[in-house]
């Protein structure tokens, strides 16, 4: 009887701390929800090459920048982003299509609130050139982010149908932006491979220049980098809307020596 009582005892409290343990609690993700098939084909993409988050925790980058026209004209910048704020600087040291009659080091940034030009280290004020400095930081800024920022609140997205290109088989979604104050706003086209789910090309507009009834056509090379896959090399010319190239020669594009977290801060940025 001893024995059985002290067993009744152990047994009550062994069950009693069994149940005040607390069970493991398994978080399950929200389910992702589409509003139609564009927007998964081009959540899909995004998640192949790395989303925005990916960016943030990687937060700023470091690369080499070379535009180059047909005619030879070309411009050399070393682009520094921060992804936080989006912030952006650009040391053009050659300037053949990018105020050109300037000589010497050409700086240009955007520190989260002002856009600003500094010529061999002397700030330039004038407002044309401002302007252009306007439209440089933050396209620069966006070529690189641009399928990380597809996913950005106000885009639309239209699943246009399939297209097969030199016998490869693209899903072709086209995408709009809401507009402020009723400003015409840029449209993408974007051709994603069927086989690789990453965007072999892309038609895309330039509002800021009202050039929206012919588009360009964008082809691009991807590299990956630090678990990103980023289309480092572009070439683009006119086109029509499908996608049927003109007889121009390409204008080529390049990000080469690109390192991400360098430690930049805001005053990097700055004046």
């Amino acid at each position: 009887m001893k024995f059985n009582l002290l067993s009744a005892i152990f047994l009550s409290v062994f069950f009693m701390s069994c149940k005040d343990k607390k069970e493991p609690i398994t978080v399950q993700e929200p389910l992702q929800t589409f509003n139609n098939k564009g927007q998964e084909l081009i959540y899909n993409m995004v998640e192949k090459v790395g989303d925005y988050k990916t960016l943030l925790k990687k937060k700023d980058v470091v690369y080499t920048y070379t535009y180059q026209t047909p005619d030879g004209k070309t411009d050399v910048s070393t682009e520094k982003y921060l992804f936080k704020g989006e912030l952006s600087y650009g040391a053009y040291h050659k300037h053949e299509r990018t105020f050109p009659d300037l000589k010497g080091l050409i700086e240009q940034g955007y520190d989260g609130s002002e856009y600003w030009l500094k010529n061999n280290g002397e700030i330039i004020t004038d407002s044309i050139r401002l302007k252009r400095v306007a439209f440089n930081r933050p396209t620069n800024f966006y070529w690189f982010a641009m399928f990380q920022k597809l996913m950005d609140p106000g885009v639309n997205y239209e699943y246009i149908g399939e297209k097969t290109i030199d016998n490869t088989s693209y899903d072709v979604v086209k995408i709009t932006f809401q507009s402020i104050d009723d400003k015409p706003t840029d449209i993408y086209q974007v051709y994603i491979n069927k086989e690789t789910l990453l965007v072999d090309q892309f038609l895309f507009t330039v509002a800021d220049f009202g050039v929206m009834e012919i588009p360009n056509l964008m082809k691009l090379e991807y590299e990956e980098i630090d678990g990103m896959l980023i289309p480092t090399k572009r070439q683009y010319k006119k086109s029509t809307w499908n996608a049927d190239v003109s007889e121009e020669p390409w204008i080529h594009v390049t990000w080469s020596d690109i390192k991400f977290n360098n430690g930049l801060i805001i005053s990097d940025f700055e004046k």
